[in-house]
Formats: structure tokens, C-alpha cells, sequence
């Protein structure tokens, strides 16, 4: 520790090379006696609860099944061949990976025919690239150690500070933004939408296969993914000040360089107006991943209204959330999930059809009413984790789990 009034010394990372093969050294270097000035973060609230989805998809080799670096012949396809494809179809850290993105929607079925449209365009090129769009949140048998970096300073730094664990994520999810129309109704909705994390991620679990083996959680992405610095649960800050403080501290201490780099679970979008629920396994096919995104926008809608009528939304303690969290990875459909500050517990999905009647009128107000139904219709199939399974099951082959994920689509 340095003493007061003194200088810290500067702290710097391990020998590394940017894009062009330049070191870099990233310095943190703050007098003791500093006045820390917090920037204000601005959310430019939204004037209806519009929704935007993001939809992370594998490339997977047709013959193989392995996954393909081949991101960037798409993109060169995709920027001759899709008109106007900025904001729909992004890439992201992998070489492996494409994102598909909606524009500003106004319910579930208008993004999910915004999707549809980009996700048919996008197919037809894959098809010429000889790869398959996969939608689970992990591989079964991929090796990390093959999987090529996307190109940009941003990726070749996180990389750079992650290393081994930011080497591992072959993870892939899906993101559902819900426009808020005030700023402070933003902390108690993400603290109050943490009761309902076990409920989504039972229902969305499809990573249960990691490196050749079954790891018998149905969802290990989440594991994962909270393996990375920022990530994971949010913090449950009461007050708009307090998120402002920790987002100065990140920033301050060379955490992080924009507020996006903080990749919670669920999290504030201050500059788009949204809460983001970052909580689902990838999708596999437009139908489950229409319910989700209805339960999602129905859920955050319900406590916004509640919130205007004057109530003060529940919430449970970080432990309770964090236990949760866990036993949906785990267990997936089959958790047992702590429900309230009392410790009442239930089976997931005993809780879920009380819910799902509980917002059938906000669904009936956001013309979703079909979609929320769709719920009813994964717990009966089965989600996609205990699908993979089960193909694994009947045929020992994760070359037939990976071509029933395909199929789905």
C-alpha cells in the first residue's frame, strides 16, 4: 500500500502485442490526494417499452460439424450482397461467431419478423460458404485452442488481459433490450428481473456438452461466461449515484473504457434507454426464442407498471440470487428455486405457470399473447439441453447433437 499523499506506482500487464505487433503496456498511474470527479451518466429514457433482440449464432462446418472460423469471408459477402447490413448482422470476438441484430421494435412478433428477414439472407451465404448457423449456448466437442481472434484492438485486448478464460469462451446467448421511461426506475427493475433469472435460464439452458463430454449442468455456458472480469450478476445498487461511482471506479482504475464493457447478466444501457437481459443460452430455432423474448418484454413491462402504481417491487438478497443462478445451471427445468426473502421454494416450473397467467393481460397489451403461450410449449417439449441429450442418448455421436441443433433452426 502506499501511504497517504504519495504516489501509487504504476501497475502494468505482461509483455503483449497489439493488432500490428506493437507492445502494450497498460499503466495505471493516480496521485493519492486526486479529487475524483464522477461523470454523470445521462439515460435518455425511452417513451415506450420497445424491445431490440440480439441473436448470437456458431458457424459450424456442414461436413464436420466442428466449429468454422469463416466470419470474415461472410462479412465480405454480407457487405455485397445484403442491402444496408450495418446494425444487422455484427461480428463479434471469435471468427466463429455472427450476432444478428433487430432494429427498434415494438413487440415480440415485429422482431421476431425483423430476425427472420436477416436470418434468411444471412443463411443464403452461409450455404455458399459451406457452413451451418448454430444457435446452442456452447459446442459439444469444439478445442478452444483452434479458434481464430476477430481482428480490432478492443478483442485483441480483452484477450490479452483474460487469456486462458477469455480463450475459452465459445459461448453464444441472446440479448433482449426493453425500452425504460425513466431513469430511476432502472436499478429497482434489474434488481426486481434477478427473482426471475432461474426461470429464464431453465428454459433457454443449451450448453449442457463441453469439450467431448456431458458436464452435467444444462447450462455451462453461464458458468463460463461469469469467469470474466465484469461479468456475471450485477451488483444491486439502490441509487443512480451509486452505479455512477462504480462505473468511475471501473474506469478509473483501467477496469474498463466504456460502460458496455461492463457484461452483466443484466444490465443498464443508459445510452440506448433500455434494461439489457443478457441472462439466455443461445436459441435454437425462432419459436422458443419467441417466447423467451415475449416473457422477457411482458416481465420488465409488469414491473414498470407496478412501479407507476406505486409499489415497491420485491427483491432478494445477493446470495439467494447467486444460488439461483446456479441451480438453473445446474438442474435447468428440474431446479428447485428459492422464490422470496422468506425462502419459500418451488419447482421452476410450477412457479412459471403462475407467472405465465399472472402476465397474460400485459402480453395481451403488448399483442404477444401467442408467443408468452410458447412457454407452456418448452417445458412440455423440453428444453434444448435435455433435447441435445437425448439425441446424444440414442445415437453416442455429438457430430448427431450438432446436426440436431442445425436442424432446429
Amino acid at each position: 500500500m502506499t501511504s497517504p499523499g504519495t504516489t501509487s506506482p504504476a501497475s502494468t500487464s505482461p509483455a503483449a502485442t497489439d493488432t500490428r505487433g506493437a507492445p502494450v503496456v497498460r499503466a495505471v498511474l493516480r496521485n493519492a490526494e486526486q479529487t475524483v470527479v464522477i461523470t454523470p451518466i445521462e439515460f435518455v429514457g425511452s417513451p415506450t417499452p420497445s424491445l431490440g433482440v440480439e441473436w448470437e449464432f456458431a458457424l459450424t462446418d456442414k461436413r464436420t460439424g466442428d466449429l468454422s472460423n469463416s466470419a470474415a469471408a461472410l462479412f465480405e459477402l454480407v457487405g455485397s450482397r445484403i442491402p444496408g447490413p450495418d446494425g444487422k448482422v455484427h461480428k463479434e470476438l471469435l471468427r466463429n461467431t455472427v450476432e444478428l441484430v433487430t432494429g427498434i421494435c415494438r413487440n415480440t412478433g415485429e422482431a421476431m419478423a425483423d430476425l427472420s428477414a436477416t436470418l434468411g439472407a444471412v443463411r443464403e451465404l452461409t450455404d455458399e460458404l459451406g457452413v451451418d448457423l448454430y444457435g446452442a449456448g456452447t459446442h459439444p466437442f469444439a478445442e478452444w485452442s483452434t479458434q481464430l481472434l476477430t481482428e480490432g484492438h478492443r478483442y485483441a485486448e480483452l484477450i490479452e488481459r483474460t487469456q486462458y478464460w477469455g480463450r475459452q469462451m465459445l459461448i453464444w446467448g441472446v440479448h433482449v433490450h426493453v425500452g425504460i421511461d425513466r431513469r430511476d426506475k432502472v436499478l429497482p427493475i434489474l434488481d426486481a428481473l434477478l427473482n426471475y433469472y432461474p426461470h429464464l435460464l431453465a428454459l433457454s439452458a443449451s450448453s449442457p456438452m463441453w469439450a467431448g463430454q456431458d458436464t452435467s449442468y444444462a447450462s455451462n455456458r453461464a458458468m463460463m461466461f461469469q469467469q470474466l472480469p465484469t461479468a456475471g450478476l450485477p451488483f444491486q445498487f439502490t441509487r443512480w449515484a451509486q452505479f455512477e461511482k462504480f462505473v468511475s471506479d471501473q474506469k478509473i482504475t483501467g477496469i474498463i473504457d466504456h460502460t458496455n464493457e461492463i457484461r452483466w447478466d443484466i444490465r443498464p444501457s443508459p445510452h440506448l434507454g433500455t434494461i439489457e437481459v443478457r441472462v439466455c443460452d443461445g436459441a435454437t430455432n425462432i419459436a422458443e426464442l419467441s417466447a423467451l423474448v415475449a416473457l422477457i418484454h411482458c416481465l420488465v413491462v409488469d414491473l414498470s407498471q407496478r412501479m407507476d402504481a406505486g409499489e415497491e417491487l420485491p427483491t432478494m438478497p445477493p446470495w439467494l440470487v447467486q444460488e439461483n443462478k446456479w441451480r438453473a445451471a445446474r438442474y435447468g427445468l428440474d431446479a428447485i428455486v428459492i422464490c422470496d426473502r422468506e425462502l419459500d421454494e418451488r419447482l421452476v416450473t410450477d412457479d412459471l405457470a403462475d407467472l405465465l397467467k399472472h402476465l397474460e393481460p400485459i402480453a395481451d397489451s403488448l399483442d404477444c399473447s401467442d408467443e408468452l403461450a410458447g412457454i407452456h410449449g418448452t417445458i412440455e417439449r423440453g428444453a434444448s439441453y435435455q433435447r441435445q441429450r437425448a439425441v446424444f442418448a440414442r445415437t453416442g455421436s455429438m457430430r448427431e447433437v450438432v446436426a440436431s441443433v442445425v436442424a432446429e433452426l
